[in-house]
C-alpha cells in the first residue's frame, strides 16, 4: 500500500519549541494538538520544520530553519552523525544528557512502575565521553549508503565497511572514523578495508549472500590487550591466510587474532568454530586485581571503566556483612559474581548461555575463588524451591536481567523466596520498573541511582536496592 502524500501546505510547521527528547534521539515539540518528533532538535531548540510522516496525534519532521537554538545544543563531533544510527545525543551538551538520562529514569519508575522515586541518586557519570567501547562489530559489505544525490555515478565503487544504517539492514554507510572505541580500531579497520580493495576481496552481499569478507569484530581491553576477529562467508583458506597475515604483520601489537567462516543467513557467531590464527584465543580484563578471561563469544560489558563504576555501585548497594549466600541471577560470565566473593560466604551464579557459565568459572579459578557454584539453565526452570533447598536459601540476590527484563515466573519465584535483600541492576529502566511494581507486594525500595554506560547516546543503566518489608 503506498504511503499517503501530506499536502505542501500541511508539511510545513513554523515556530515548534521542543521540550523534550526522545529514545532515538529525536527532539519532541507540540503544534496544538499534535506531538511532533524532530530530527537533530534539542530540548530548548525553536524551529520552523518539514513533515515527512503524519499519524494522526503525531508526526515526524525535519529542521528547516533553526530560529533559537537550545543553551543544551552542541556541535557534533562526528562527521557520520544523523545518518549513523550509534551516538544519536551528540548534538547535545553531555550535562543535558545527564539530566535526560535521570528525567527517563525517573519517569519509567513513577509511570510504569507507580513508585515514589523523588530520593532517588544522581546519576553516575562516565569520566570518557568517547571512546569508551571496548567491543565494535562492523560489516562488509557491496551495498554502500550513498550520502548524497551527488555520489550517484556509473563508476561508483559501492563496497563498504562500517555500521548498518538505521531501518536499512542491506545498506551498510562506510565509517571513516569512529569516536566510540580508540586504540588501534580505526586504523585497523581502515587499513583492512583498504588491503581488501587492491587484492580485489570480495564484501558480502546482504541479500544474495555471497561474497568472502563479511563482519569485523575489534575488542580492546583496560588492561591494553586486542583482540581482532575477521568473519569471512564464501572464500577459500588461501584468502583468509592473506588476509589474516597481513593483520599480523601490520599489527603485531594484536595479542589475539582469530577468524570465522559464517555461511549463514545471520551473523551470530555464537554457533560457529573460532579459528585462532595467532596469539591467544583471548584477552584478559583487569578490575581490582581481580582478571577476567575474554574470549570471542565472551560477555563482557562494553565500558569497562564505567562496569567497574557498576559493579561497585551494586556492591554498596548490596549492603554486604560477609557472611551472605549470594544468589547472582543472569550472571553471564560471573563478572559480579567474582566481584563480590570475596566479601560473602558464597556465590550461586545462574545463566541461561551454557558458554558463559564455562567463561564463569574459568574466572573463577583463574582468581582463585573457591565459594562460587554457577549453574546453567533458564532461570525459571532452574530458580525452584528444591533447587534452593538443595543449595540453600538465599540472603542477598542481585539480578542483572536482559533489556526484556524478568519472565514474570522469576519474579513470582523472588516473591516466594523472601531474600532479606535484592539488588536489581537493569539496562532497560521500563522493564525494571514493571518488575518492581511487582516485587512492591513484598518489598520497599531503600536506594535508586542511575548509571550512564553509553555517553552520547539514549541508554542508561538503573541500579536499586530492595528490602524485605516487615511482617
Amino acid at each position: 500500500m503506498a504511503r499517503r502524500r501530506i499536502p505542501e501546505e500541511k508539511r510545513q510547521i513554523e515556530q515548534v519549541q521542543v521540550f523534550d527528547i526522545a529514545e532515538d534521539g529525536k527532539g519532541v515539540g507540540r503544534s496544538e494538538d499534535l506531538v511532533v518528533f524532530i530530527e537533530k532538535a534539542v530540548p530548548g531548540d525553536l524551529v520552523d520544520v518539514t513533515l515527512y510522516r503524519k499519524k494522526k496525534n503525531f508526526a515526524e519532521a525535519r529542521i528547516n530553519r533553526l530560529i533559537e537554538p537550545s543553551s543544551h545544543r552542541t556541535e557534533p563531533f562526528c562527521q557520520h552523525f544523523g545518518v549513523c544510527g550509534g551516538c544519536k545525543w551528540q548534538h547535545m551538551s553531555y550535562g543535558a544528557q545527564l539530566e535526560y538520562k535521570q528525567k527517563s529514569v525517573y519517569n519509567a519508575l513513577t509511570r510504569i512502575g507507580k513508585i515514589e522515586a523523588d530520593e532517588m541518586e544522581p546519576i553516575l557519570a562516565s569520566k570518557e565521553t568517547r571512546y569508551y567501547r571496548n567491543k565494535l562489530e562492523f560489516t562488509f559489505s557491496n551495498k554502500r549508503w550513498l550520502t548524497s544525490p551527488d555520489e550517484q555515478t556509473e563508476d561508483l565503487d559501492m563496497d563498504a565497511l562500517g555500521f548498518h544504517v538505521p531501518g536499512r539492514f542491506d545498506k551498510i554507510l562506510q565509517i571513516d572514523h569512529c569516536f566510540l572505541q580508540g586504540g588501534l580500531s580505526n586504523d585497523i579497520r581502515n587499513a583492512l578495508f583498504e588491503f581488501a580493495k587492491k587484492q580485489q576481496i570480495s564484501f558480502y552481499d546482504l541479500k544474495q549472500h555471497e561474497g568472502a569478507l563479511r563482519n569485523l569484530i575489534i575488542r580492546t581491553s583496560s588492561t591494553g590487550e586486542l583482540m581482532v576477529i575477521v568473519i569471512f562467508a564464501y572464500v577459500d583458506q588461501e584468502t583468509i591466510d592473506k588476509t589474516m597475515s597481513f593483520l599480523g604483520a601490520s599489527f603485531p601489537v594484536i595479542h589475539s587474532l582469530l577468524y570465522v567462516v559464517n555461511q549463514k543467513k545471520n551473523d551470530t557467531i555464537f554457533d560457529q568454530d573460532i579459528h585462532c590464527f595467532a596469539g591467544r584465543d583471548h584477552i584478559f580484563e583487569e578490575m581490582e586485581g581481580l582478571r577476567f578471561k575474554v574470549g570471542a563469544k565472551s560477555f563482557y560489558q562494553t565500558n569497562s571503566a564505567q562496569a567497574y563504576e557498576l559493579y561497585k555501585t551494586t556492591r554498596e548497594f548490596a549492603a554486604i556483612q560477609g557472611n551472605e549466600r549470594v544468589y547472582d541471577l543472569y550472571t553471564g560470565a560471573g563478572t559480579i559474581a567474582n566481584f563480590i566473593a570475596r566479601q560473602v560466604r558464597e556465590v550461586i551464579g545462574i545463566e541461561y548461555v551454557p558458554t558463559a557459565i564455562e567463561d564463569a568459572k574459568i574466572n573463577s579459578e583463574l582468581n582463585g575463588i573457591t565459594n562460587t557454584k554457577f549453574f546453567a539453565g533458564d532461570m525459571k526452570d532452574v530458580l525452584t524451591p528444591e533447587f534452593m533447598t538443595d543449595h540453600g536459601w538465599p540472603d542477598l540476590v542481585i539480578t542483572d536481567p536482559p533489556r526484556a527484563g524478568m519472565h514474570a515466573d522469576v519474579v513470582a519465584r523472588l516473591l516466594e523466596m523472601e531474600a532479606p535483600r535484592i539488588v536489581y541492576v537493569s539496562c532497560n529502566p521500563a522493564t525494571q520498573a514493571r518488575d518492581l511494581a511487582l516485587l512492591s507486594e513484598k518489598y520497599q525500595i531503600e536506594r535508586i541511582r542511575p548509571v550512564d554506560m553509553f555517553p552520547q547516546t539514549q541508554h542508561v543503566e538503573n541500579v536499586v536496592s530492595l528490602v524485605l518489608k516487615s511482617r
